[in-house]
């Protein structure tokens, strides 16, 4: 039976753009759409959007043209997102902006960039690339006369917060209260969290085959990734490795999701929140695997990390990419006048306000802007001889 496009009533736990918390800098409503389309074409049309194309994932960009970049990976995120979301009834406008700006705060190099700049942070405050992402649409996009930032409504940036420490989160009033008070967000930033998860872990594992690095003899010895490779070659035994792999995906991907709709629907029909503020008073998410779901992922979580994040070959790059953020770091903080015009402006400006942090924050910011490919030419600007410009 075909499944409706139509849209669907709100659940009354859902959010509700005409009962948006608002934006820091009031504007008239827009005319041909809600409040939460609004945000997401902002974030579409921003700055940092289009440099997550050329953000690494796990492999770096020049490594090969069909890894999966920030941006393709945010794209996927939002389409199992919004899947889920119109299933259980929830504002997929505002989930598609949770999700689209979930890792617009993103260093170069993954994961491998995050961690080098929080060490060279260490004493600054530290850096977290989910504060990051709010930093880059409440400050660092520079697009309108008004404000700085994006303005973004209250829903959006609660969803874009995904983790923040307590020292941080009494810094930002209202909006980080639910750290410090063990509180949730709303459904749509539950979901998108967990979307963000299914689409990492699923993508990884055919990122991991294509590179080489994982074999198919010990994803078959993982539960759920044993059960889905069996189930495919059963039905096609004579399908060629390459679909075996995208077909395996594929199910795993649909095998997570809907028990994620099964489990989140019987822990709502249990919990019976009647509005968005009670979903927000609950200790615990209630957007959730089921247990054998969530021993499964935990499992594919490991072996990831011990096959795939660290393999040689991606632990090798991990290295360059780490020791690339420090010398820039280092250079940037020791001289701010190496950085464009606009950026040591902003570190003496900083600096004035906040002092030594205040300049740390502002080579942060620079930094975690880069793409893969500009950090290379950057390092390569400051350090080889044989580059003048």
């Amino acid at each position: 039976m075909a499944v409706s496009n139509a849209p669907t009533p709100l659940a009354c736990y859902a959010a509700d753009p005409v009962r948006s918390r608002g934006r820091t800098f009031p504007e008239s409503a827009p005319l041909w759409r809600s409040e939460f389309q609004r945000d997401r074409d902002r974030i579409i049309h921003s700055s940092a959007f289009r440099r997550l194309e050329y953000k690494t994932q796990v492999f770096v960009n020049h490594e090969g043209d069909l890894f999966r970049t920030r941006l393709t990976h945010t794209l996927e995120v939002c389409q199992i997102a919004r899947t889920i979301a119109r299933a259980l009834d929830l504002n997929e406008d505002l989930t598609e902006a949770i999700t689209l700006a979930h890792d617009l705060g993103h260093t170069p190099f993954g994961h491998a960039g995050q961690d080098a700049l929080h060490h060279c942070m260490r004493d600054y405050g530290g850096f977290e690339h989910n504060l990051q992402s709010l930093r880059v649409v409440d400050i660092l996009e520079q697009r309108y006369a008004e404000f700085d930032g994006l303005n973004l409504c209250w829903e959006t940036r609660e969803g874009i917060l995904k983790h923040c420490s307590a020292d941080n989160a009494r810094q930002l009033g209202e909006l980080g209260r639910r750290f410090l008070e063990r509180q949730q967000p709303s459904l749509e930033a539950q979901l998108a969290n967990l979307a963000d998860e299914i689409a990492y872990n699923s993508h990884d594992v055919d990122d991991g085959l294509r590179a080489g690095l994982l074999e198919l003899d010990d994803l078959r010895e993982l539960e759920l990734l044993g059960e889905l490779f069996a189930e495919v070659e059963r039905a096609h035994p004579d399908l060629p490795r390459r679909r075996v792999i995208y077909e395996t995906v594929r199910r795993m991907i649909g095998r997570q999701v809907a028990d994620v709709l099964e489990h989140s629907r019987t822990t709502l029909a249990e919990i019976n929140p009647t509005t968005i503020e009670a979903v927000r008073e609950q200790r615990k998410p209630l957007i959730v695997f089921g247990e054998t779901m969530a021993r499964q992922h935990q499992e594919l979580k490991r072996f990831l990390f011990r096959g795939l994040y660290r393999h040689h070959r991606v632990y090798r790059m991990a290295e360059k990419a780490k020791r690339t953020v420090t010398a820039l770091f280092d250079a940037f903080l020791a001289d701010t006048g190496l950085m464009p015009p606009q950026h040591a402006a902003r570190a003496e400006a900083l600096q004035s306000q906040s002092g030594d942090a205040g300049r740390a924050r502002a080579v942060a910011d620079y930094i975690a802007g880069m793409t893969d490919r500009f950090a290379i030419a950057e390092h390569e600007r400051l350090f080889d001889p044989r580059r003048l410009t």
